[in-house]
């Protein structure tokens, strides 16, 4: 069961929530899946969608490569949700830390998965914590960058549909580092 711990309504009436639990239980319009730019969903996050979810879900991915090629940061794919309780999965590529322009990697891929879900019309998506494990990006500073780009994307995009968008995080030190940020934003904690 999946547990809201931290919730922040926008003037907009738009809602980010942080949640504890498991992303393939998530009942919303899309999840993201943190991905690697070839699709292939073996590990981690992306491995655990496809097992909840089915082989469609890896299926259409490799469709998608295909014929689209390589996913970049800054422009996700996305399949059915197969058997998840979602409509769309957004496969969002996240950065390698020690690549380089990880943060800014990062931002493309949260903004990215944003504008498609607008492109989609959506109302309500769930991130999990895209690329804090296998990939090594620090927690904390992930949770920096992907609040930070939330926030600049719907101050942005004052029109997006965007209604929900849950952070669901699954570990302890995950959802801890993510709380720690949230406090220290002045916008959040107020």
């Amino acid at each position: 069961m999946n547990i809201i711990l931290k919730q922040y309504t926008f003037s907009s009436g738009q809602v980010l929530q942080l949640v504890h639990g498991d992303i393939t239980a998530e009942n919303v319009d899309a999840i993201v899946n943190a991905a690697n730019s070839h699709l292939a969903h073996g590990a981690g996050v992306a491995g655990a969608i496809v097992r909840s979810g089915g082989p469609t879900i890896q299926f259409e991915s490799n469709r998608w490569v295909k014929e689209h090629g390589l996913v970049s940061h800054a422009e996700p794919a996305y399949t059915s949700g197969g058997n998840l309780p979602c409509r769309y999965v957004i496969h969002a590529v996240g950065p390698v830390w020690g690549d380089g322009d990880e943060e800014l990697k990062l931002g493309q891929a949260i903004r990215g998965s944003l504008a498609l879900g607008d492109k989609l019309n959506l109302s309500s998506i769930a991130f999990p914590a895209i690329s804090t494990g296998i990939f090594g990006f620090p927690k904390a500073l992930a949770a920096r960058v992907m609040l930070n780009t939330i926030q600049d994307y719907l101050s942005s995009y004052p029109a997006s549909r965007m209604e929900l968008i849950r952070l669901v995080l699954y570990d302890e030190p995950t959802v801890q580092a993510f709380l720690d940020i949230w406090k220290q934003d002045d916008h959040l904690a107020a």
